[in-house]
């Protein structure tokens, strides 16, 4: 199949880039973790970011059509000029270091193609923080080979700012299912000793359901990159979104930031298949009774408003036995999830161990019974 946007992907073309130069020493300024300041790693200079009255704003859905941008697939690799040594870096991130002279280099939002970041959850963790973070992952690993536990120092540390898309929607569900009610009955039967007995057993009634509930979504998220794992992104979660700031380019000055590949459209319907099984336990709780079925489903969405979100994430790798494992570290609260090796070792052992026990529980019973599982046949 043909690619239309191919030709225009291999001519890249200069972007604007953001630099920062130190009011101090003249060298490069760049966001301190766990501040609100710009600060230059040679003199210490510290210039305060300035957010202004600037709100974070939610962006009724119906205004994609307007919004000035790109198709994702038509948007080549940036080529930016680095203020500093004049070198011209050609990255596919918003954010990045002159491959040069190491400055900062921060895409203007405005010339991306793409649509501006409505806001930004500055890192909170610096590189310290974020080892420390690592080293009680690794500590902590269950089955993990036991060198493991020593690793506290990443191969390759970035930390980069994940585009996010949020939505809000007020949703309205018409259902169709049924409500079970559960009822006994008893019934004879003849243990293993030839006596004849009674037990209770549980029997369901079924009765046709309906109805509307509703339910107003807010700040659902979906990843905007694809370049990392989906799911180990969601593991990051929970993220404390009401502590963020409104977009400026200079919480990105220092660090990494992907640009989505994911369209708002794209990540809209991903949103309602997570807003689906939340609706679903709306539908079995107002249906009642002791269990429920929900056969269908027919939700509205109302009100829908999206925006895009920059959330902090270190992207660590570490080297273990001769392979590359990575682990994404929440740049704002330190959790942890990421590829781990299992040592075969201790699962042998670990075995082993509950094969013993096992053993001597039975032998016991066997003691104190006569037989293994007699204390379970006359159950049958």
């Amino acid at each position: 199949m043909t690619d239309p946007y191919a030709q225009q992907r291999q001519q890249p073309g200069p972007v604007a880039a953001h630099t920062y130069p130190c009011g101090g020493c003249g060298a490069r300024v760049q966001f301190a973790p766990g501040t609100s300041v710009l600060k230059c790693p040679y003199c210490g200079f510290r210039q305060q970011i300035e957010v202004g009255d600037r709100q974070i704003r939610e962006i009724p859905i119906a205004e994609l059509a307007v919004l000035p941008r790109k198709p994702v697939g038509s948007i080549g690799a940036y080529v930016l000029a680095c203020q500093r040594c004049a070198a011209r870096t050609e990255t596919n991130e918003t954010a990045s270091l002159c491959q040069f002279c190491g400055s900062p280099l921060v895409v203007d939002a405005t010339a991306s193609g793409q649509i501006v970041p409505e806001g930004v959850l500055p890192f909170q963790l610096d590189r310290g923080r974020m080892r420390d973070a690592l080293g009680r992952w690794t500590s902590s690993r269950w089955f993990a080979p036991g060198a493991l536990k020593k690793v506290t120092e990443a191969e390759s540390t970035k930390s980069t700012y994940v585009p996010h898309w949020t939505y809000d929607s007020q949703t309205v569900s018409a259902y169709t299912g049924a409500r079970g009610e559960h009822y006994y009955v008893t019934e004879y039967y003849t243990d293993s000793d030839g006596n004849r007995k009674s037990r209770q057993v549980r029997r369901t009634r079924w009765y046709p359901a309906a109805g509307t509930v509703g339910r107003a979504f807010d700040d659902v998220l979906v990843p905007g990159s694809l370049l990392l794992p989906v799911k180990r992104l969601d593991d990051l979660a929970p993220w404390p979104l009401l502590e963020a700031a409104p977009y400026q380019p200079q919480y990105l000055a220092g660090h990494f930031a992907l640009r989505y590949d994911v369209e708002p459209e794209n990540g809209f319907e991903e949103a309602k298949r997570r807003m689906a099984p939340v609706i679903a336990e709306d539908c079995r709780r107002d249906i009642g009774g002791d269990v429920q079925r929900v056969d269908s489903v027919n939700t509205r969405h109302d009100a829908v408003t999206f925006k895009l979100m920059l959330l902090p994430v270190w992207i660590a790798t570490y080297v273990y036995a001769g392979k590359n494992w990575q682990v994404l570290v929440n740049g704002r609260t330190g959790e942890v999830h990421g590829e781990r090796p299992y040592s075969k070792v201790k699962i042998a052992i670990a075995v082993v161990v509950a094969l013993v026990v096992l053993g001597v529980a039975a032998y016991f019973l066997f003691r104190t019974t006569g037989h293994p599982g007699a204390a379970t046949s006359r159950h049958h």
